[in-house]
């Protein structure tokens, strides 16, 4: 039986990459046989004397660095395609990571998952519901899954962190790392209460070309994958497109026409991405997949039942909102209420979060 070394070594092979390893695999079987056999059977099958030479003489430092790294913490953890921890859902993508990275808890590879992406730099609205979503759906026993970005990435990671299934943080590079450097307090907090995970090695700094590698990982671990805002040019579409080739769900929020960020859920909606309004509308799809029956609750995620704490004219400004940004002139216009009525709830309700305000502009959040 090959140990984790073994399977390290080859981790560290230049120029094997993904597919390379699932090849020598398929032919070997195991590790180890790869590591043992003559370079004329690794070179029948197209492989190139570069490639044999880099087997045959491995980066030890390289794998050290990563069996010390294991060895550094009991919350640390390698695990490998055959496992018993790898997580069975993410062994039906193609080409599988030979190897994944852990900081937490494995166990939460295995739970039931629902990938949340969307922007950067998403709306005050969007990030309010990626969080509500997140935290029902954690509440519903459904672990939230993401790539620890800034904008709906994060939001969603918090939402799940108030709920009781946790959540999956996948990472483009080494787990020696934190990137972005202001989600540090954030990253151990999923440690605490979920995993980090990473396919490359310890040491690997963040590169443009492992993040398109993220999102297939961060899809294939997922029953679905949901979409809460994004521009029709975006890494969020590119995890859609992962959770389509490997037949998992796609779900999409619509927005305001008037949004950039809508756009790319409106594009998905219209190939085929189911429309999303509330966590039941997933809890439904998701059912048949889950392991044991949720049951929803009367809550749902319409913000709207927030409005019976306002009194009426504050109802009817908070209707006027629409939840996209306006200006305080427009609310006027649309209210009926004078200038200093309109900036005095304001105000009120942005001290008390049913607002926030955007370079002079107010967008509803709640």
């Amino acid at each position: 039986m090959s140990s984790v070394r073994d399977w390290l070594v080859l981790l560290h092979t230049n120029g094997l990459g993904v597919a390379g390893f699932h090849k020598l695999l398929c032919a070997f079987k195991q590790p180890e046989k790869i590591l043992v056999s003559n370079g004329s059977k690794i070179s029948g099958l197209g492989f190139s004397q570069e490639v044999i030479t880099a087997i045959k003489q491995p980066d030890l430092d390289a794998v050290q660095a990563d069996i010390k790294w294991l060895e550094s913490s009991e919350n640390h953890h390698i695990i490998t395609l055959f496992d018993s921890k790898y997580p069975l859902q993410l062994k039906t993508i193609s080409h599988p990571p030979p190897v994944l990275f852990v900081r937490g808890d494995p166990d939460y590879l295995s739970q039931p998952q629902l990938a949340m992406v969307g922007s950067r730099n998403p709306t005050a609205s969007g990030k309010r519901t990626a969080s509500d979503f997140a935290k029902y759906l954690s509440n519903s026993g459904i672990t939230i899954t993401s790539g620890l970005a800034h904008g709906i990435d994060g939001a969603s990671h918090q939402g799940a962190l108030q709920g009781i299934a946790g959540t999956v943080a996948l990472v483009a590079h080494g787990l020696d790392i934190v990137y972005p450097a202001a989600h540090r307090a954030l990253a151990e907090e999923i440690s605490r209460h979920g995993a980090v995970v990473s396919e490359v090695p310890i040491g690997t700094e963040p590169h443009r070309s492992l993040f398109p590698r993220r999102n297939r990982i961060i899809s294939g671990l997922s029953l679905g994958t949901l979409v809460v805002e994004a521009a029709l040019k975006s890494g969020s579409l590119i995890t859609a497109k992962h959770a389509l080739e490997q037949s998992r769900e796609v779900f999409a929020i619509p927005g305001s026409i008037h949004n950039p960020l809508s756009r790319g859920c409106h594009q998905l909606i219209r190939q085929g991405a189911k429309l999303v309004e509330t966590a039941e509308d997933i809890i439904e799809e998701l059912l048949p997949h889950l392991p044991t029956q949720i049951t929803p609750t009367a809550e749902t995620l319409n913000i709207e039942k927030n409005e019976l704490t306002l009194d009426p004219d504050h109802q009817k400004l908070l209707k006027c909102l629409q939840y996209e940004a306006i200006a305080i002139d427009e609310l006027v216009d649309h209210s009926g209420f004078s200038a200093a009525e309109v900036a005095s709830m304001l105000l009120i309700m942005e001290l008390e979060g049913q607002v926030v305000n955007e370079g002079g502009r107010y967008t509803r959040v709640k």
